[in-house]
C-alpha cells in the first residue's frame, strides 16, 4: 500500500511538472498491450497491425501528401461549418433567451428538429445538393446548432434578473444591457455549447465523409476498407482521438475554464 502510495506521489509530482506527460503516460498501458497482442502473433497481421505499422504507414501516407491534404480538408469543413454555426446559433439562442414570444415560437420547432438525427437528412441531402461540400456542410451546421442554441438559452436564462434591471435604472439602454450584462453573464454557457457542438460536429464530419465524401479522413478510412488496409483505418482512428484531444483539451477546455473564471461562475 504504502510503494502504491509512494509510485501516485511520484506520478503527481512528475505530471505537476510536466503536464504534457498527464495525457501521455495513461496510453502507454495501452500501447504496450497492443504491441504485445501483435507480436504474439494471435491475429493475422493484415487483420490486426502493431504500433510499428501504423507508424510505417503513417510516414508514407504523410510522404506522399495523402495524409496532410485529406486532414486540411476535414479541418477546413470542421471550421467552416462551426463559424456558421455559431453565427445562426448564438443570437437564435439569445433571441430565445430574452423575448417570451420567440422562445414560445421557436421551442417546439427547436426541440422538434433537434430529435432529428443529422444523419437522417442525408438522403434529401444527397437528392437536393448530391455528393459535395454542400451536403456536408449542411450536416456539421445541423449538428452544431443545437448545443450552442439550447446553452445560450441555459445562458441568457441563468444571468440574474437584477442586474439588468439595476443597469436599466442607471440609465442604460436595452442593447447596452444586452452586450455588457446579458452576453457576458451567459458566455460561460455558449463556450459550453461551442465545445459541446464541436465534438458532435467531429463526429457527424467522419460520418458524412464516409458516406459522401470524396477527401478527408473519414473517406481515407472508408476508402481503406475497400481496399482491406486495415492500417490505415486505425491509423485514422488514431489520428481523429489525437486530433480532438489536442483541440478540446489544449483550447476549448482551457477556454471554457477561463471564461467561467472570468465572469465567477467557478474558482479558479
Amino acid at each position: 500500500m504504502n510503494l502504491m502510495l509512494q509510485i501516485w506521489a511520484g506520478y503527481t509530482r512528475l505530471t505537476r511538472r510536466w503536464p504534457g506527460l498527464a495525457a501521455i503516460i495513461p496510453f502507454n498501458p495501452v500501447l504496450a498491450l497492443w504491441t504485445a497482442v501483435s507480436e504474439a502473433g494471435l491475429f493475422p497481421r493484415a487483420f490486426f497491425p502493431g504500433p510499428a505499422d501504423v507508424m510505417r504507414a503513417f510516414f508514407t501516407l504523410t510522404y506522399k501528401g495523402i495524409l496532410p491534404d485529406y486532414l486540411q480538408d476535414s479541418l477546413i469543413r470542421l471550421a467552416t461549418g462551426a463559424a456558421v454555426g455559431m453565427a445562426l446559433g448564438i443570437p437564435l439562442g439569445v433571441l430565445i433567451g430574452t423575448s417570451r414570444w420567440a422562445h414560445r415560437i421557436c421551442w417546439p420547432v427547436l426541440l422538434f428538429f433537434q430529435a432529428i438525427g443529422d444523419i437522417a437528412w442525408l438522403p434529401i441531402l444527397l437528392i437536393w445538393f448530391g455528393f459535395g461540400l454542400t451536403t456536408m456542410t449542411f450536416v456539421i451546421v445541423y449538428t452544431v446548432l443545437f448545443p450552442v442554441v439550447l446553452n445560450t438559452v441555459l445562458g441568457v436564462e441563468s444571468v440574474p434578473r437584477d442586474l439588468s434591471r439595476a443597469a436599466l435604472s442607471l440609465g442604460a439602454s436595452r442593447a447596452r444591457v444586452l452586450w455588457e450584462v446579458t452576453l457576458p453573464g451567459a458566455l460561460p454557457n455558449i463556450i459550453t455549447g461551442l465545445r459541446n457542438g464541436l465534438g458532435y460536429g467531429w463526429r457527424a464530419l467522419i460520418a458524412v465523409e464516409m458516406i459522401v465524401g470524396t477527401s478527408g479522413i473519414g473517406f481515407m478510412m472508408f476508402d481503406a476498407r475497400r481496399a482491406g488496409s486495415t492500417v490505415e483505418i486505425l491509423l485514422g482512428m488514431i489520428i481523429l482521438g489525437l486530433l480532438w484531444y489536442i483541440v478540446d483539451a489544449w483550447i476549448l477546455a482551457p477556454l471554457e475554464r477561463a471564461t467561467g473564471q472570468r465572469w465567477g461562475l467557478v474558482t479558479s
